[in-house]
């Protein structure tokens, strides 16, 4: 266990590579909280922390998890056959880039080397917005 510590603290943790080793699990998705003007539309400055605190955020899906797992078939019938433990998957609806509209009150705030994320369940995604010709 401690060979691993040794091994992981030499690694340079880059802008690029931080994120890398992140496995985000079943309908979940990493997600990067999208940067609020600190002014309304009409000019006023708003307090820190305001924005933050609106029941609906937006932000940019940096990883997704697989989807949501499928059941295995029921093969009773051939109890010989060698069974296969590949599970499968219904995939997600976002992907990585998209812009995404979420409910804030079903996301965990997490902060991962200094920077802020949201991890969000697929069920709490109200709106994606994806840009057709990055893909």
């Amino acid at each position: 266990m401690s060979g691993n510590r040794v091994e992981r603290s030499k690694m340079n943790v880059t802008a690029e590579n931080k994120l890398k080793n992140i496995i985000i699990v079943g309908d979940r998705l990493l997600i990067k909280p999208k940067k609020f003007s600190d002014k309304t539309n009409t000019g006023l400055f708003l307090p820190p922390g305001v924005q933050e605190k609106e029941k609906i955020q937006s932000g940019y899906v940096i990883k997704a998890g697989p989807g949501y797992p499928l059941p295995p078939p029921a093969d009773d019938d051939e109890l010989w056959r060698k069974s296969e433990e590949k599970i499968k998957y219904i995939p997600l609806q976002a992907r990585e880039g998209d812009l995404a509209i979420f409910l804030q009150n079903n996301a965990y705030e997490i902060i991962y080397e200094g920077e802020k994320y949201y991890i969000v369940p697929q069920a709490s995604i109200l709106m994606l917005e994806r840009e057709e010709d990055l893909l």
